[in-house]
């Protein structure tokens, strides 16, 4: 992992975040000798909750209609 100060950060940053991208090695920026931030290549999260189970599972006759037939509902009938 390579260190680097913030003002060389700052002044190549664009660059450096293509190189992080490709090569997938993560930088840690310094200030004054100490670490600050660790930039590192993103990645898709799989924890998202829309779209999570898509691909997964298949749709298996009416999804539609109601399982009981609406002839036998008490409210449907007087």
């Amino acid at each position: 992992m390579k260190k680097m100060q913030a003002g060389e950060f700052k002044a190549k940053c664009l660059a450096l975040m293509d190189d992080i991208q490709s090569s997938g090695e993560p930088i840690v920026v310094t200030k004054r000798g100490k670490p600050v931030v660790k930039v590192i290549p993103y990645t898709a999260d799989s924890s998202d909750i829309f779209g999570f189970m898509a691909g997964r599972m298949t749709i298996l006759g009416d999804i539609e209609s109601p399982a009981v037939p609406l002839k036998d509902w008490k409210i449907f009938k007087k």
